[in-house]
C-alpha cells in the first residue's frame, strides 16, 4: 500500500538577515516513518524544524502538513493542528514541577488531560515518581524524558525532535533512541534532527544529509549508512 505524506516541504528557503540558513530544501515524511536529518552543528537542521513550526519567517517555498498549507500559519495554530517540537538541549521549565511542565504541554490538547498524563507516566514511570519535584532537580536524561513527555501531551500527529542525544551520557543516549523507536512503533511519525549519525540512521527509515543549509544526499537509512561519503564524513569510516 502507498504511504500517505504527513509532512511535505517543497523548495523551502529561510534567512537570518543576509545569511541563507536553509536553501531550497525539499523533503517528505510519510505517516508512520522516522526521517533523520543528519549533519554538523550549524548546517540548518534546527532552522528547518523551527520553520515548520512557524518560528522562522519563510523566504520562499511551501510546507504542507496533512495536505494543508501551513507555511504562513502562526505557531499556535500549527501546534494545535498536530505538530510538536522537542527542542534541542532538553529545555524544560526548571522552577515548575514535573507535573506543571506536563500540564503546560497540554495547552492545545483537545482530549482528556488525565488520560494523556497517564500515558506519559506509563511510558516514563520516573516522571510519575518525580511529579511533585522541581524540574531543575532532574538528571539530564530525566529532563529529556520530561521534554518528550511534554511534547506528547499535545497529542501530536508529527513529533519533531531536535538533537535529542545532545549532552547526554552514552547509556542515556541508548535509552533515548529506544524511546524514539518505541514511539514510532506506537504510530507517531517522527522528524529527527541529530548529529549522532550512527544512532539516527539506526532508527530511521529515511535520511537526509544537511550541509550549509542544503540537502546534499538523501535516501533510505540503509543506503546512507553504507554510502562512502556519509561514512567518511559522519560515521568515522572510509
Amino acid at each position: 500500500m502507498a504511504k500517505h505524506s504527513i509532512l511535505k516541504i517543497e523548495n523551502l528557503s529561510v534567512s537570518y538577515g543576509p545569511v541563507k540558513a536553509v536553501r531550497n530544501v525539499s523533503l517528505q515524511v510519510n505517516e508512520g516513518e522516522i526521517v533523520a536529518l543528519i549533519g554538523a552543528n550549524g548546517a540548518g537542521k534546527s532552522t528547518l524544524l523551527g520553520a515548520v513550526l512557524g518560528l522562522h519567517h519563510v523566504d520562499s517555498g511551501t510546507i504542507l502538513f496533512m495536505e494543508e498549507d501551513i507555511t504562513q500559519k502562526s505557531t499556535h495554530r500549527i501546534v494545535a493542528s498536530g505538530i510538536s517540537l522537542i527542542p534541542e538541549g532538553h529545555i524544560i521549565m526548571p522552577l515548575m514541577t514535573v507535573l506543571e511542565n506536563l500540564q503546560v504541554g497540554a495547552l492545545h490538547l483537545k482530549g482528556d488531560i488525565d488520560e494523556y498524563l497517564e500515558r506519559v507516566f506509563q511510558r516514563f514511570p520516573i516522571l510519575r515518581e518525580r511529579c511533585k519535584q522541581m524540574a531543575e532537580t532532574l538528571s539530564g536524561g530525566e529532563q529529556q524524558m520530561l521534554s518528550i513527555g511534554r511534547g506528547l501531551m499535545s497529542a501530536p500527529k508529527l513529533l519533531m525532535l531536535d538533537e535529542p542525544s545532545l549532552g547526554l551520557a552514552p547509556v542515556v543516549v541508548e535509552e533515548i533512541f529506544e524511546i524514539v523507536i518505541e514511539l514510532n512503533k506506537e504510530g507517531y511519525s517522527i522528524l529527527l534532527s541529530e548529529q549522532n549519525a550512527h544512532k539516527a540512521l539506526e532508527c530511521a527509515h529515511h535520511g537526509c544529509v544537511f550541509e550549509t543549509g542544503s540537502i546534499v544526499l538523501s535516501g533510505t537509512a540503509q543506503e546512507l549508512s553504507v554510502d562512502p561519503r556519509v561514512r567518511a564524513a559522519y560515521l568515522g569510516g572510509g
